[in-house]
């Protein structure tokens, strides 16, 4: 019997006092029975959906885990080669220094070769200015904690040198705007 069935026959008015009895009322096991039936269907369809739902599960856990496993193989892959195309764009600079050296032992004019190791140098810096590599500007500038790294202090000159730089030690540099190695500085003081 359906829902709706059973819903009607509950809202029917009862005649004279009189209860009439319906074949339910009067056959009740086989009621029962029906209900333990529908329980039962129902008991497989969660069992079943339940089923279901614990597969999905585990193949979006499955599917989750082989893209976490992927990703780090990658992200590795990426560590190891990330200097790959830094590497390829020095490999010049090495071949100049290369000959370079070979130069040294035929020539006697040290003029022509500290031009040549200028040239090298200055490739060098072109390289690395490309990639985002800049020097920090240090000598007169005021001392700032955040670029500089003070070595010793010194007593300035002239009132204007008072907490500026001096003299630089070893430079600094900046990588995309981000500090990569201090200056090593003088201070005024």
């Amino acid at each position: 019997m359906s829902k709706k069935e059973e819903k009607e026959k509950s809202q029917e008015p009862i005649a004279s006092g009189k209860e009439t009895a319906s074949p339910e009322a009067q056959n009740p096991p086989s009621g029962t029975s029906a209900r333990t039936e529908k329980s039962e269907n129902t008991d497989e369809d969660l069992a079943d959906k339940v089923d279901e739902l614990n597969d999905k599960y585990l193949r979006l856990y499955s599917d989750f885990d082989n893209y976490r496993r992927r990703t780090l193989k990658d992200i590795g892959d990426i560590r190891k080669n990330a200097s790959e195309d830094m590497v390829v764009k020095l490999l010049p600079v090495l071949d100049d220094f290369e000959r370079a050296i070979k130069a040294f032992d035929a020539t006697v004019d040290a003029q022509a070769l500290k031009e040549g190791i200028i040239l090298i140098f200055n490739k060098f810096m072109t390289i690395l200015t490309n990639q985002g590599l800049e020097q920090m500007k240090t000598v007169g500038e005021t001392f700032n904690t955040d670029f500089h790294e003070a070595l010793t202090n010194i007593p300035a000159l002239n009132p204007e040198m008072k907490n500026k730089v001096v003299d630089e030690i070893e430079k600094g540099y900046l990588l995309n705007g981000k500090v990569i190695r201090y200056a090593k500085v003088v201070v005024g003081s």
